[in-house]
């Protein structure tokens, strides 16, 4: 067993491991999620409130006697997340594509389709940077012993499990990383960013469908490729594999945790297609209306940034208050992360994106950016209501979206967020993971696509 970095793991406030009111419930009704803004005479100010982290102490005391361990971030110059953990992305794809690998050559050839292009990896590289952060944070004594390299070894009997299938390698055959030098991430850590990425893009291949996708990450979409009926079927085949790594990494939480960013990702389809929290034909803005959007927006979208965090520090034995840390932040980034992409979509060209703008609107969908203007401008719940289906409703909501800053909102609403996510982290041990997240945090705020 892969020998992991010195902790100071007698410095735990607590010792008990966190219960299960800590944990994120499955399943939120949409109004338990306050949004914390407050709306006035000059439009939306975003909360400045601090948390104060129970951290601070252990982590203070930690730092003083470890005599090494993670780099630190040079003072005063920003880092570069990709360059941190480089060596580990760099076997990303090709341990994914051995993971989808199917005897059945067109269904191969699909669930590896998207993995042909090469995406943003944020979720991913975002487990990466929490697994290094929390290496040399405070342990919890109390976790039951799982050995971290034992990543592909099967449960259920081989002969079980190969059965008849026509391609069973990616069940039975051992990974190996060759990274005998770094010890700051666990072979299961690295694990879990694969079935992060996994799951990821099952719900793009489910998500183009349900949208009509004509493009994807500046390719022919697959559902246009291979039709909707095989985009569906790769969808869940990849997440089918994605199960299968995920019970073999041995730790029930993580495998709640996961399991549950699933069922998440389908309400929260749900939600959207329903689009606001009132059925009728010509809906009024009551705050309830921002409060659906950002459960529907954790859901879809913060709650597999948020659970992956968290599990990457379950992995890696984190006390629990370093646990509901990297929860607090992968939760506050993924929302702000979303939110700029619903800015972007009234910013940037089709070009930049690698997808159609202007999208959210054709789809009838309303975002942040319309939810502000329909705050000011009743007129925008009748076409909210009809799903901005009549000719001239898309240009009309353009333009009082542009007339009562929608965009601007919401980029405040997205840096408040973004502050959050720093400020879950700012106890974390001083290293260049933690810069790197903090970086992340810049990043998803100056993004272009």
């Amino acid at each position: 067993m892969r020998a992991r970095p010195v902790r100071a793991s007698g410095l735990i406030l607590s010792s008990r491991a966190p219960s299960s009111s800590s944990t994120c419930p499955q399943s939120i009704p949409y109004n338990a999620f306050p949004p914390r803004i407050r709306f006035d005479a000059r439009g939306y100010r975003p909360s400045r409130r601090r948390e104060i982290s129970p951290l601070g102490a252990a982590v203070s005391a930690a730092q003083n006697i470890i005599s090494k361990g993670l780099p630190k971030a040079p003072p005063g110059i920003s880092v570069d997340p990709l360059r941190i953990v480089g060596k580990e992305l760099k076997f990303l794809t090709k341990n994914i594509r051995e993971l989808l690998g199917s005897g059945h050559p067109m269904l191969d050839k699909v669930a590896k389709y998207y993995t042909k292009s090469e995406g943003k990896h944020v979720r991913p590289l975002l487990v990466l940077l929490m697994s290094q952060a929390t290496a040399l944070a405070p342990r919890n004594p109390n976790a039951p012993h799982v050995n971290p390299d034992r990543i592909s070894d099967p449960i259920s009997s081989p002969l079980v499990l190969a059965d008849s299938n026509p391609d069973t390698s990616p069940l039975t055959a051992p990974t190996k990383y060759d990274l005998a030098d770094d010890t700051n991430v666990l072979p299961s850590q690295r694990r879990l960013a694969e079935i992060t990425e996994l799951i990821h893009t099952a719900s793009l291949l489910h998500d183009d469908v349900i949208d009509n996708a004509v493009t994807r990450r500046s390719s022919t979409s697959a559902n246009l490729e291979f039709g909707n009926k095989m985009a569906v079927l790769a969808g869940d085949f990849l997440l089918g594999r994605a199960s299968v790594a995920l019970a073999r990494l041995r730790d029930p939480e993580v495998t709640e945790l996961l399991s549950t960013v699933i069922a998440n990702l389908v309400e929260g389809e749900f939600m959207q297609l329903k689009n606001t929290a009132q059925d009728d034909a010509n809906p009024t803005f009551t705050e309830d209306t921002i409060s659906y959007y950002l459960q529907k927006t954790y859901l879809k979208s913060a709650s597999l940034i948020s659970k992956s965090c968290r599990a990457a520090a379950l992995l890696g034995n984190s006390a629990p208050e370093v646990v509901e840390a990297a929860y607090s932040y992968g939760r506050n980034l993924g929302l702000a992360f979303q939110l700029v992409d619903d800015m972007l979509d009234y910013t940037v060209s089709g070009a930049e994106l690698g997808k159609p703008a202007g999208a959210d609107l054709e789809l009838g969908l309303a975002t942040a950016p319309l939810l502000f203007a329909w705050k000011e401008n009743a007129e925008l719940g009748a076409l909210v209501g009809r799903r901005f289906g009549r000719e001239g409703d898309v240009d009309r909501a353009r333009e009082l979206v542009a007339r009562y800053d929608g965009v601007e909102k919401t980029r405040a609403l997205a840096q408040d967020y973004a502050d959050k996510a720093v400020d879950a982290i700012k106890d974390f041990p001083e290293s260049e993971a933690k810069a790197g997240l903090v970086e992340m945090c810049h990043k998803t705020m100056n993004r272009r696509k």
